[in-house]
């Protein structure tokens, strides 16, 4: 069953046409991804050809998704204009647009959160890898990846993963696919401080999808995201999850990488993180290089 999507969801490209868009459309494409139309304005009459593959360009959302189907949108659009990509999902009512844009000032993104308050559109980003729901077959052929991560290292299987990360987010997933263990979803979130789902949206998706039967959270400093996911997982969620906070050693009130992962005020910090995640009853790795066995032990797998 997977969440947020399947290999059957219809997805448009918004970018298709720039160097960065195309380049992931093609790998969608190669990985069975139904990417059905791209958007960019002023293009639209013209089409993205990739094999056998012929992916009709449209000039707005609205009319991608009338015409195509498509439900879901990736946004592969420069930071300037990113926002604005987004809220255009929005105002077509697609069920889900994942940003993966980097450097969306934080000023659009509250223009962003507030205008989509309420909205049926579910916002994954900005700053983030995507989502993959892997198919059948040896490499997963079939399935469905929406932004940048590297398909052919996921298996179909049971454990979901959601993470800040993007590189631990595919570390962990080799990790487990190379154990013989696969995936229901990844979905890495992003690192930005102003973002659409949460650690605990996620959480709360696993728990109730019958295809996921164990978890693995990666997150990081800053913010307090991860400690409210963990409470709420610690009260309601019987599967058992393994966790990993990246950025302990990070000095305070320097930003390490992300955006969001700056601890300032004493809140935010790693230690603080993890004394959430033991007190939730969530299994903790102690490097990223354990996160798949932390979970396997915790999961009674090994």
């Amino acid at each position: 069953m997977a969440i947020l999507v399947t290999p059957q969801s219809r997805i448009l490209v918004q970018g298709i046409t720039g160097s960065f868009g195309a380049r992931h459309a093609q790998l969608s494409l190669d990985y069975g991804t139904q990417v059905v139309a791209g958007v960019t304005p002023g293009k639209g009459g013209q089409f993205f050809e990739h094999g056998t593959h012929k992916v009709p360009i449209f000039d707005t959302v609205e009319e991608a998704a009338k015409q195509t189907g498509a439900t879901v949108s990736v946004v592969f659009v420069p930071p300037p204009f990113a926002a604005d990509a987004i809220l255009e999902c929005n105002d077509a009512a697609l069920d889900l647009v994942v940003a993966i844009t980097e450097g969306i000032p934080v000023f659009d993104m509250v223009r962003v959160k507030q205008k989509m308050t309420g909205s049926k559109t579910r916002l994954i980003g900005p700053n983030c890898p995507g989502l993959v729901t892997p198919g059948e077959g040896d490499k997963s052929f079939g399935g469905c990846r929406i932004g940048i991560a590297p398909g052919y290292i996921h298996k179909k299987g049971n454990v979901g993963v959601v993470s800040r990360s993007g590189t631990l987010t595919y570390e962990a997933v080799w990790q487990l696919t190379s154990r013989g263990f696969g995936q229901s979803t990844c979905v890495g979130i992003g690192g930005d401080p102003v973002n659409g789902t949460s650690h605990l949206d996620i959480l709360k998706m696993f728990n109730e999808d019958p295809e996921t039967e164990a978890i693995i959270m990666i997150g990081e400093i800053g913010g307090a995201a991860e400690e409210e996911a963990a409470a709420w997982a610690g009260a309601h969620c019987k599967k058992p999850i393994a966790g990993f906070i990246a950025g302990a050693t990070a000095p305070p009130g320097r930003r390490m990488g992300h955006a969001g992962a700056i601890v300032s005020g004493g809140k935010g910090t790693a230690a603080g993180k993890f004394e959430a995640l033991r007190a939730a009853g969530i299994a903790i790795a102690d490097t990223p290089s354990v996160m798949a066995e932390t979970l396997l032990r915790h999961w009674g797998k090994l």
